[in-house]
């Protein structure tokens, strides 16, 4: 039994980044039951994107700004530990950008001492 949607799709949604590709990743987000294919359709992301010849980091650090935004909560330290899991520049690139973006200090922001 496959899985909808596998990681190959959600990677290619996410190189593409298009209107109806983002569409497709915000429903992704709302069903707490893809959170798997969603990070392991990232991690492939980033994999074809560091074994690529040429790196686009601007596009890279676009996307995880974006997905940074975007995504909920829930998933925020997991995608900043996807990121953080290779030192390529394609996972810096992409780092950047979700950094960038606040969503892990929005999802847990600092307590007042």
């Amino acid at each position: 039994m496959s899985v909808f949607p596998d990681r190959d799709t959600v990677a290619a949604k996410i190189a593409s980044m298009q209107e109806p590709d983002q569409a497709f990743l915000k429903l992704i987000f709302e069903n707490p039951a893809q959170d798997d294919a969603l990070l392991e359709g990232l991690c492939l992301y980033l994999d074809i994107a560091s074994e690529s010849r040429f790196l686009n980091s601007l596009k890279l650090e676009r996307n995880g700004e974006w997905i940074g935004l975007n995504a909920p909560t829930r998933l925020q330290i997991r995608l900043m530990e996807a990121a953080r899991s290779s030192q390529h520049p394609a996972f810096t690139a992409f780092r950047a950008g979700l950094a960038r973006s606040g969503g892990l200090e929005r999802a847990y922001p600092k307590a007042a001492v």
